[in-house]
């Protein structure tokens, strides 16, 4: 079985910052991309970060970029998502998720391994 744990989502101000981190183990010897996504109540889910396995291509939605940054530790199996200058609108559920080989980065069906979700809560 593939595990995917996300962690590192709390309760945080308008404009502070969360690093948020996404570990994968099991059986799967290669994860060629892991993504970052997010869904807030009522809402469908969205892609937020993207990063393939040399960690130089990177893909981001509009809404965060110049804001978030990801990154990606091969050895430890890792991802991670450092989240600057939050904002309300940021305010959502965050999946990791991971994938052997994807054509699409920025669509969910493309990953076939998710974790549970962390919450991140911006207040104002």
């Amino acid at each position: 079985q593939v595990q995917v744990v996300e962690s590192g989502g709390r309760l945080v101000q308008a404009g502070g910052t969360l690093r948020l981190s996404c570990v994968v183990s099991g059986h799967i010897s290669f994860t060629a991309v892991m993504g970052w996504f997010r869904q807030a109540p009522g809402s469908e889910r969205e892609f937020v970060a993207a990063i393939g396995w040399s960690g130089t291509g990177t893909r981001y939605a509009d809404s965060v970029k110049g804001r978030f940054t990801v990154s990606r530790d091969n050895v430890k199996n890792t991802a991670y998502l450092q989240m600057n200058n939050l904002k309300s609108e940021d305010t959502a559920v965050y999946y990791c998720a991971s994938s052997p080989k994807i054509t699409n980065w920025v669509i969910p069906r493309s990953y076939p391994y998710w974790g549970q979700g962390t919450q991140v809560t911006v207040s104002s």
